[in-house]
């Protein structure tokens, strides 16, 4: 029997769309947290933040995020098909500490492959009451989207305070920070990583409409093809176009892409997005002379474009500056299923020069080619994959074992270096090969899982004073 699910609800789905996150709370006694809060306590003063495996340690954790109202919105905004990442970490925020500055989590340095399109969120739980003086998490509702210190300051700070066994759940690019605990008491927030594997095809909440602007309610629209471009995609729909745009709103809409409000750019990229297929040949000319920044906005306005636009963005992986081949990858892969034509270009730039390039066409491959499975198709990539386990960068051998993951039992002759990657040097990659492993599913792979999961088996019981 799988976990049960409380679903959300669309206005539940509108505010995290918006906001950036959502917060829910779990119904176990007061006991279960205290219980898993002295655990925490205890780890600290005897052996210190254990990080990742601080799930090994204190086990009951993984039932707060079973619990069916953590579970079902965890599925609202990842998918049924949703898995808890293996980095996890206590955030302690002591008596009369000062807080932190706001921030992004990052990603290894590159931050390009930030998306707007949830696929990453993080879990923080309570197992204390938590007030305001307490140091609570705060976030800027919103500023998911925003890469700028101004446009994210701008949005007013909420903080995360609440009664034990509080869950909130974050888009992974959300600006948050520790407030300063002025109060007398310690507090615990435990994070936790989760991270979509398939891609919407339907809402996977109580949904009882797909038209975005019934949900909004009249409500003030700041970014309205933004949010209605994410909730869309929620429900596997492709984008639409605008009616009635000109040459010369294209012309102003490109302007504004040069414009010091970020807020005013990141619309008028989603504006161009909906333009459509005329809309083309001129992004194509900025993507193609301006800077580094600016691209980034005309990759989100061609990716939402779609089909049409997946042979200007072809045409990208073989460009030869680096950074418009990398752009071109990375919104080959945001389109999805409708850039099936794209796989055998993102195959070959598998074996780009630039590692940029690299790990964005092999997440390409994974988020496409899932979506398009057919056993002919992937052999070569698979074997493309395969040859991607020996690359020096750990993040591209990390983007193949996942890609490998989300491919299932067509990934089958990758078995041998999936065993070999299980001694990964990188932690993570470990963790992607264990599950490729699952996910390929045959007796062989299970046999290999099993019986390295049985000879790896850390014991959280076992100490220096209880060895036996």
């Amino acid at each position: 029997m799988g976990i049960q699910s409380i679903q959300l609800t669309d206005e539940q789905m509108r505010d995290f769309i918006i906001n950036g996150y959502i917060k829910v709370k779990t119904d176990f006694p007061p006991s279960f947290h205290e219980q898993i809060y002295q655990q925490v306590d205890a780890m600290f003063e005897q052996t210190g933040n254990w990080g990742n495996n601080v799930l090994p340690l204190i086990p009951e954790i993984q039932q707060v995020f079973d619990h069916p109202v953590v579970h079902g919105a965890m599925q609202g905004v990842l998918g049924a098909n949703y898995m808890m990442h293996p980095h996890r970490y206590c955030h302690y925020n002591p008596q009369g500490s000062g807080g932190q500055g706001f921030h992004k989590d990052t990603y290894e340095g590159d931050e390009q492959i930030r998306r707007h399109k949830c696929r990453w969120t993080m879990g923080f739980y309570y197992p204390q009451d938590v007030t305001e003086d307490m140091g609570p998490t705060a976030v800027l509702p919103g500023s998911q989207y925003y890469e700028t210190y101004d446009s994210a300051h701008a949005q007013p700070e909420i903080n995360l305070c609440g009664e034990a066994g509080t869950v909130t759940i974050v888009h992974y690019d959300l600006w948050h920070r520790a407030t300063p605990n002025e109060s007398e008491n310690k507090r615990y927030m435990l994070k936790f990583l989760f991270s979509r594997l398939d891609e919407p095809t339907t809402p996977d909440w109580q949904s009882d409409t797909d038209d975005w602007y019934s949900v909004a309610n009249g409500s003030e629209l700041e970014h309205p093809e933004l949010w209605e471009t994410q909730w869309d995609w929620y429900y596997g729909k492709q984008v639409g176009t605008a009616n009635g745009v000109s040459t010369a709103e294209v012309d102003s809409l490109l302007k504004v892409l040069q414009n010091e409000d970020e807020k005013l750019r990141l619309n008028a990229s989603y504006r161009l997005g909906r333009v459509g297929e005329a809309a083309i040949p001129t992004l194509n000319k900025v993507l193609q002379d301006s800077s580094e920044s600016i691209r980034n906005y005309v990759g989100n306005a061609l990716s939402l474009i779609g089909q049409p636009a997946v042979p200007t963005l072809i045409d990208g992986l073989q460009n030869k500056d680096e950074s418009i081949r990398t752009r071109a990858a990375y919104a080959l892969a945001d389109i999805g299923k409708p850039a099936h034509e794209a796989m055998p270009a993102l195959t070959q730039a598998v074996k780009d020069d630039s590692p940029l390039v690299r790990r964005h066409a092999i997440e390409g491959l994974g988020i496409i080619g899932q979506q398009n499975l057919d056993e002919t198709d992937l052999s070569e990539t698979v074997n493309v994959l395969i040859d991607s386990m020996s690359d020096e960068h750990y993040w591209v051998r990390y983007n193949a074992t996942r890609t490998l993951a989300k491919f299932g039992a067509i990934s089958e002759p990758a078995i041998p270096i999936l065993t070999e990657q299980l001694d990964d040097e990188n932690r993570y990659v470990r963790f992607n090969a264990a599950l490729a492993l699952k996910e390929i599913d045959t007796p062989e792979s299970r046999d290999v899982l099993f019986n390295h999961l049985f000879s790896t088996r850390w014991c959280a019981l076992t100490t220096r004073e209880t060895p036996f």
